[in-house]
């Protein structure tokens, strides 16, 4: 099969067609593009897993696999392309979703759509390539992803981000122009929830790339000697906004995933538009001030600036996020007892359709994202705990609890829907793809447990190769932290066979997936339900709960059918809300004695 046939379907004379799974009238433009950016999302992830095998291999230092040197090369490839790659180019994927597919148009300027690809491509290789062979010549080390100056990477490492930053930039205009030419045809017409989150992601995303280009446009300068002197502090600042605004681009980008695949093969309904995009609009102002607690140790920045980004303005960002926290399950929960599919406590969960590795994986998200990257991002973001968290494991993981677990899985979710509803191939290895978001959810779960767990019990620093044995200089032993490091190291190869099986799948239903006429059967694998055009909900998941239509053709609201299933998992979240942030206020008075 010839790669020419994965971008190849039944379009009209017009381009366009109207996916049999979500009712959308998708142009071919849009859907080449987004097919085009995710492959190349998973080419990324499958480079990133690689370089995992050998980071997890040397800090397990039962086997200490990498000297130093060479594992700040490994560290560092892993994360730019995990962290960076993987994610950034499957979010231009959902710029396209969100825009031109949900709003059935033509995507503008795809010349221009191709060239940006094309030049993210030769940024991301550039850097890998920076990244691989700094030597130490002329003082040049491996960058990190933060590659703090006065630490002097490679020029071309910068070149290389300058390029990828400018192209990103560039390849989300085809979908702010989708927006503007559709807010001119239709002024008086609402943009779909999804829609309206992808248009938001795009403006925390333009601030973040635009912050990034300063800094490390800046830094090639300093570098080639046409600047002389480079500020750490001033470097510090800027790279914050693109180093945790990144991360916030995931963020919005994975909720607008789930509020579309809940939606999808779930049976989801908006509980309230106007509560949701209030939401979303206060991530706008607020999300990206989360990145102050990387700064809570930088001598330059004021206690009362500390107080204020730490406290009253990342309480906006976190109100934001507890409320799509309930309004997603919720609308699931009524959309489906709407539609007769649970009963009790918790039947419209227990119904749902688990062996579907779309909703799984969706799930599994929500729950984890929530669980091990949403509490503990609350927590460590305020000023005195962060103390107990800064350059300590317990950091990685939690930034591995919100994109190796939370945005991951949602990725990992969207791309089985492609595979199934753009490329239009059924899923290979049914019973793998099925059980491959429970292995991945699982074993990364217990992985990012404990990364926590040796930072916080034990205070392992970050980024350091070896440190249970003996820390250099220094005749203080971490040895008790041996074995959690040997379950960190067990379960973190098994993380990355879990993802290695999603490559598996996602290639092998690219090559020798079936066509959708002789996937009737295969109900395990397949999305049950359809977005409209117009932004509702068909799901064909069962007949419609009994008086659920009216006398006139409509439906009840949603408000009609009750909500305690999600209720009850609220509760649990706040009880172990309030025990994690009581167990890391205990751990921080250990290390001072209080009183008498």
């Amino acid at each position: 099969m010839s790669v020419s046939t994965l971008f190849t379907n039944d379009y009209d004379e017009n381009g366009f067609r109207t996916c049999s799974v979500t009712g959308l009238d998708i142009h071919r433009t849009a859907e080449n593009h987004v097919k085009l950016f995710g492959l190349t999302a998973v080419i990324a992830l499958l480079l990133g897993g690689l370089f995992a095998i050998t980071v997890v291999t040397t800090r397990w230092e039962l086997i200490g696999l990498l000297p130093p040197g060479a594992f700040y090369k490994h560290l560092s490839a892993h994360a730019w392309n995990l962290l960076i790659f993987w994610m950034v180019f499957m979010e231009v994927a959902i710029l396209y979703v969100g825009g031109p597919m949900i709003l059935g148009r033509r995507l503008p300027l795809p010349r221009l759509a191709t060239a940006a690809w094309g030049g993210m491509v030769v940024g991301a290789l550039t850097i890998n390539y920076a990244i691989l062979t700094a030597d130490g010549s002329f003082g040049e080390v491996a960058p990190l992803l933060t590659s703090y100056a006065p630490q002097q990477s490679p020029p071309l490492f910068y070149l290389g981000v300058v390029v990828f930053i400018v192209s990103t930039v560039v390849a989300a205009v085809p979908f702010f122009l989708t927006l503007w030419r559709e807010r001119r045809e239709n002024p008086n017409k609402t943009l779909p929830l999804v829609a309206f989150g992808a248009f938001i992601t795009s403006i925390i995303a333009t601030e973040a790339l635009v912050g990034g280009l300063i800094t490390f446009g800046v830094t090639l300068l300093w570098r080639v000697d046409i600047i002389q002197f480079m500020d750490a502090a001033w470097y510090r600042h800027f790279y914050w906004t693109i180093g945790h605004g990144s991360q916030q681009i995931n963020l919005a980008a994975m909720v607008t995933v789930w509020y579309f695949l809940t939606h999808v093969v779930g049976g989801a309904e908006v509980v309230s538009e106007k509560v949701s995009r209030t939401a979303f609009v206060l991530y706008l102002f607020f999300i990206n001030l989360g990145a102050a607690h990387h700064l809570m140790s930088d001598p330059v920045v004021s206690s009362g600036w500390r107080l204020f980004n730490t406290s009253y303005a990342f309480y906006g960002a976190a109100f934001a996020s507890m409320i799509h926290a309930f309004a997603i399950p919720a609308g699931m929960e009524a959309g489906r007892r709407k539609r007769g599919k649970g009963g009790g406590l918790l039947g419209w969960l227990t119904s749902a359709p688990w062996k579907n590795p779309v909703f799984s994986s969706t799930i599994f998200s929500i729950i984890l994202f929530g669980f091990l990257g949403g509490i503990t991002g609350v927590v460590m973001g305020q000023m005195q705990v962060n103390m107990t968290w800064h350059n300590t494991f317990a950091t990685v993981g939690h930034f591995h609890g919100t994109v190796a677990v939370g945005t991951t899985l949602a990725f990992m979710g969207l791309v089985y829907f492609v595979i199934r509803t753009m490329f239009q191939r059924g899923l290979a290895f049914g019973r793998l793809a099925a059980a491959q978001p429970y292995l991945y959810a699982g074993t990364m779960g217990v992985t990012v447990l404990m990364m926590m767990y040796v930072g916080l019990l034990f205070g392992v620093p970050r980024r350091i190769a070896q440190v249970v044995r003996d820390i250099p200089g220094s005749d203080f032993s971490l040895i008790a932290a041996a074995p959690l490091f040997a379950i960190l190291g067990v379960f973190g190869l098994l993380a990355i066979l879990s993802g290695a099986f999603f490559v598996v799948v996602a290639v092998g239903s690219l090559l020798a997936g079936k066509p959708p006429e002789s996937m009737a059967s295969r109900t395990d694998i397949e999305p049950v339900g359809s977005l409209q055009a117009d932004g509702g909900v068909g799901v064909d998941d069962g007949a419609p709960a009994e008086g659920s239509v009216q006398a006139d053709g409509g439906h009840d609201p949603v408000h009609a059918y009750e909500m305690r299933g999600t209720f009850f998992f609220v509760l649990v979240f706040m009880a172990v809300f309030v025990v994690a942030w009581a167990a890391n206020w205990f751990f921080l008075s250990r290390l001072w004695s209080i009183g008498l």
